[in-house]
């Protein structure tokens, strides 16, 4: 479980926000503040609206080079949502069809890879990937289905990224309810810091970190980091 000190929680409550703005009980900030979710949900609906539209050509290539296998091209991982709701995470299929099988069998075999698994839940020599799921994964296209997850209003196209039930259980503690104050993100201060190359402990203080401090220029720039991180592949296993 995490040791990540934690701070108060940003104001959340959209229902109070709304009632005391048309009272005139906030302030010019308060007020700025408030109307923050309403925008930040524009601006996702607009950019995975048009990311989705412009991507359906290499959608369609990607779909079929996955499916050489036999196996199917997406699937939806059950991940933790905004307030505890639990939704279908959507990806190309990057690893093969009996995935759970082989892990299970690595981590029962080798105590080195289940160390390395239950401190970052990744493995840098993962089996189960593969050839153009590695490929997919390395420069993160394997979560462009995402974007479906944002126009459904499960996810965001920032936030922290999103995670499993077992995971928010174990490693979060206490930030765990900042977690569940927003909406998971197909990039986020974690995909723009290292990712896979941080610790589980220091993933949770940057979610905590970017939750604390709310901001639409917060965003822009994650979103303007995204692509050297993307294109770097630093962390990206």
């Amino acid at each position: 479980m995490s040791s990540v000190p934690v701070g108060p929680l940003p104001p959340q409550d959209a229902r109070w926000r709304a009632v005391a703005t048309l009272s005139g009980f906030l302030g010019s900030a308060d007020r700025a503040a408030a109307r923050l979710p309403m925008a930040k949900r524009a601006v996702d609906i607009a950019i995975a609206g048009a990311a989705l539209l412009l991507a359906s050509p290499f959608f369609l290539v990607v779909a079929l080079l996955v499916r050489a296998d036999g196996g199917p091209a997406f699937y939806a991982h059950p991940r933790v949502g905004r307030f505890g709701r639990l939704f279908g995470c959507m990806k190309f299929r990057s690893m093969v069809v009996d995935s759970q099988a082989r892990l299970d069998a690595l981590l029962a075999a080798d105590p080195d890879a289940r160390a390395e698994w239950e401190a970052t839940r990744k493995l840098k020599n993962d089996p189960r990937i593969t050839r153009i799921g590695r490929f997919l994964r390395a420069t993160s296209l394997d979560e462009l289905p995402q974007l479906i997850n944002v126009l459904r209003g499960e996810m965001s196209i920032v936030g922290p990224r999103p995670v499993t039930q077992a995971e928010l259980d174990r490693h979060y503690g206490a930030a765990a309810a900042h977690y569940l104050m927003v909406r998971p993100g197909i990039t986020g201060l974690w995909q723009v810091s290292g990712r896979s190359e941080t610790t589980y402990d220091q993933r949770v203080a940057l979610d905590v970190a970017y939750v604390s401090q709310p901001s639409m220029l917060a965003d822009m720039r994650i979103l303007l980091k995204t692509p050297v991180a993307v294109l770097s592949r630093r962390g990206a296993h």
